[in-house]
């Protein structure tokens, strides 16, 4: 078992150059827990329930989108399981986009574009898809694999990795957008890079490969862009979230060390050793989000499986407060997938093992 709360320091930021250094709390600094509410707020039609919640995202009208692994079809084993729906504020159901959509196959991630625009991740079949806010699509980037063709099966991890194709994914998780209109696209569980894509869609450039060296990845899973135009890579595998300018030039490291009790609940499974994966580990970032600009100065939140708790950063990578833990009532976690954040004070979380989206307000005093 991991003695965590001998091993670990509060946070640990590895800066990379100059202009980004990170402030290391002292012992005697201990990273305050966040006290907040939460709600299990969704009003879902008659009948209907979520499946497996992969992403949520809010736009500026306070309305709700979320992405989940339900309207299954076809075998228990790679069976379609991707649905996009959208509540109002309140909760309120409003509407199914892209009903039977050929992209759908396995949700991973939804976002909201400073436009507006609905974008969506998903990782059955290589696909970013792009809406407009009444639904219709706008734009694709990446191809599914024909439903004929041979490779028409799950990836098999090859030793060297294959070498990835510009334009297309190999398992997409998620996308970022910088001031320009670009959008980052973490690609993903195979091909382990950032694509970069022009605004009208062409194939910029892309960076990183498999690997736990400084930019490279394993898992990059999630996606987040800071008013500066940096670039912050959940690269989950190696428990760390990496920052890079918008040519992926590296910039800094960010790693979240903060004690817990040894006998933290876990989520699912048996309690992670040293032995287990590094995205079951303590300050693994299976979720990141950045507050808008518009919403005063920028934060960063994070989620991890376990100890299950969402972490409070300020955007050079100290830690400000942590929240929740493992566990299936409200106000605990189980696999928190995605992260919106509106404001610095009101978080959505979407949830794998719990099959819902929590609505919290952090409380200010």
């Amino acid at each position: 078992m991991i003695d965590i709360r001998k091993a670990l320091l509060a946070v640990v930021a590895l800066p990379l150059i100059a202009t980004a250094t990170a402030a290391r709390p002292s012992p005697d600094q201990p990273v305050p827990e966040i006290k907040f509410d939460s709600v299990d707020f969704l009003q879902m039609p008659s009948g209907m329930n979520l499946g497996e919640v992969a992403g949520v995202a809010v736009n500026k009208a306070g309305h709700v989108f979320v992405f989940h692994r339900g309207n299954t079809s076809g075998p228990a084993y790679s069976a379609a399981a991707a649905q996009l729906l959208e509540f109002d504020a309140s909760g309120k159901f409003i509407r199914e986009i892209g009903k039977n959509l050929y992209a759908w196959s396995f949700a991973h991630a939804v976002r909201i574009d400073p436009f507006g625009n609905i974008w969506t991740a998903d990782k059955g079949s290589d696909t970013v898809v792009k809406f407009d806010p009444s639904g219709k699509v706008k734009m694709v980037i990446g191809r599914k694999i024909e439903a004929t063709s041979v490779q028409s099966k799950t990836y098999e991890r090859a030793d060297p990795p294959l070498p990835p194709i510009d334009g297309y994914f190999r398992q997409v998780t998620d996308m970022a957008w910088d001031s320009k209109g670009n959008t980052y696209i973490s690609d993903g569980y195979v091909n382990s890079r950032v694509a970069k894509v022009a605004p009208d869609g062409r194939w910029l450039k892309s960076w990183g490969s498999f690997g736990s060296q400084p930019g490279q990845f394993n898992q990059p899973h999630s996606i987040a862009v800071d008013a500066q135009d940096r670039v912050y890579v959940a690269d989950r595998g190696n428990r760390r979230i990496q920052v890079f300018d918008t040519e992926g030039k590296l910039l800094n490291i960010i790693t979240i060390r903060v004690p817990f009790p040894d006998d933290a609940p876990v989520a699912i499974g048996n309690r992670p050793t040293d032995a287990s994966p590094g995205y079951m580990l303590p300050g693994a970032p299976w979720a990141i989000c950045i507050t808008p600009k518009s919403a005063g100065p920028q934060t960063l939140f994070v989620a991890d499986a376990w100890p299950g708790r969402i972490y409070k950063l300020s955007l050079d990578g100290k830690v400000l407060g942590w929240l929740g833990g493992a566990g299936k009532q409200l106000k605990q976690f189980g696999w928190a997938h995605e992260l919106a954040c509106p404001t610095e004070n009101q978080l959505f979380v979407a949830e794998v093992l719990n099959w819902r989206v929590q609505k919290l307000t952090l409380r200010t005093r």
